[in-house]
């Protein structure tokens, strides 16, 4: 196991935060020093809200899935800003993100930055960062329902494939004008013949994509697996009857049978209301690849060890997919854990090589780390340096 990334993968290092208006912020400027950060403060001081102003450098709605208005700080203007320099291979570049109030007749509306010049989406940032995150909300991933983890999944592909985002979008987009349709009694087949070739040709480029990542995932995990490891390798694959095809026939042919399904079943898809077969149906089938347990029968101590190891193997696809570490982001991740395992989680995480920022309401949870680690201290408001 070496100790450190590849030489031929860049580490992107955030060197300097500013915040304005976010959350419980009015302004922050925070100087950043190290590879690991860790923040340290009372519940509800906001820590978890720095984390989330990093995860929005991706597409989506970051780590909360929060709408973007409940972003802005609540004596502020409606608006807000997030800013960071960041550093790779001695290249300083400069990102932003933030929330345009509304104003007379224009709307809110949500802006991009790279060394201050516009940008159309969040997509753009991926040539420079790619966020990653593991979260408390996340415990329940692997006994809840099947979309949490088409999410998880979507995440994943997201992570690797910056367009993946656009194409689930219009797929959505896609499935809900076929729903529409169906509930109109008289609806124009040839309507309907032109949202199914839509549905078809998207719901196959999704599920090729997913598919894609997960054989890739697969490969890395097979190679690398440990079955003396704290976090025990997983083994990943997808259900869905869509994916099957896939992995059978040709994309186009998948894509033909998959249109003439779909004209199949409009009655039945009309009474259910909502189109029941496709990639918006599939599910991520995770198991506990050491003992061959489905996760979700597994304890609740194992499926957070299970899971950490899944996300920490996704961040090394990553920085072997893109050439670049992720930035991780981990709330209260490393409490949740034995001093075994918290230090095994640390030397995961050098052993990635990108930036990590960590959140703990007990400092003593990263003692260990010593010097390795910057130690901030979160306030209501305002962040400190302790060491």
């Amino acid at each position: 196991m070496t100790s450190g990334p590849s030489p031929a993968i860049l580490a992107p290092m955030a060197r300097r935060l500013q915040l304005a208006d976010y959350r419980s912020y009015a302004a922050l400027d925070c100087a950043i020093e190290a590879p690991l950060v860790a923040l340290t403060g009372e519940n509800g001081a906001g820590k978890t809200n720095i984390l989330e102003a990093l995860s929005l450098f991706s597409a989506g709605r970051g780590l909360r899935g929060a709408e973007l208005a409940d972003c802005a700080r609540r004596q502020g203007s409606g608006g807000f800003a997030v800013s960071i320099e960041l550093v790779a291979d001695g290249v300083v570049t400069q990102l932003g993100h933030g929330l345009e109030p509304a104003s007379g007749e224009q709307s809110a509306a949500r802006r991009f930055r790279i060394d201050r010049a516009p940008v159309s989406s969040a997509r753009a940032f991926a040539d420079h960062l790619r966020p990653l995150w593991l979260t408390p909300a996340m415990d329940g991933l692997f006994a809840g329902p099947a979309g949490d983890r088409r999410r998880f999944l979507d995440r994943l592909v997201l992570s690797v494939d910056a367009e993946h985002g656009a194409r689930a979008a219009r797929l959505e987009r896609a499935l809900r004008n076929r729903n529409r349709l169906l509930a109109e009694e008289t609806a124009d087949a040839r309507w309907l013949d032109a949202a199914e070739r839509e549905i078809a040709a998207l719901g196959v480029a999704v599920a090729a994509a997913r598919g894609e990542t997960v054989l890739r995932l697969r490969a890395l995990i097979a190679r690398e697996r440990d079955d003396s490891s704290p976090f025990p390798w997983a083994q990943v694959s997808i259900e869905g009857e869509l994916e099957r095809m896939i992995g059978e026939e040709p994309a186009l042919q998948v894509e033909d049978r998959y249109r003439a399904r779909l004209a199949a079943s409009r009655r039945r898809d009309a009474a259910a209301g909502r189109t029941l077969e496709g990639p918006q149906a599939s599910d991520l089938s995770v198991r506990h690849g050491p003992k061959d347990e489905a996760a979700r029968a597994c304890s609740t101590g194992e499926q957070k060890a299970l899971l950490a190891g899944l996300v920490l193997a996704h961040a090394r696809l990553v920085a072997a997919t893109t050439g670049r570490a992720p930035l991780l982001l981990l709330d209260e991740v490393a409490a949740h854990f034995d001093p075994l395992r918290r230090e095994a989680l640390y030397a995961e995480l050098a052993r990635i090589g990108g930036q990590v920022w960590m959140t703990g309401a007990d400092p003593e949870v990263f003692a260990t780390l010593g010097g390795r680690a910057q130690l901030l201290r979160v306030f209501p408001g305002r962040v400190e340096r302790t060491m």
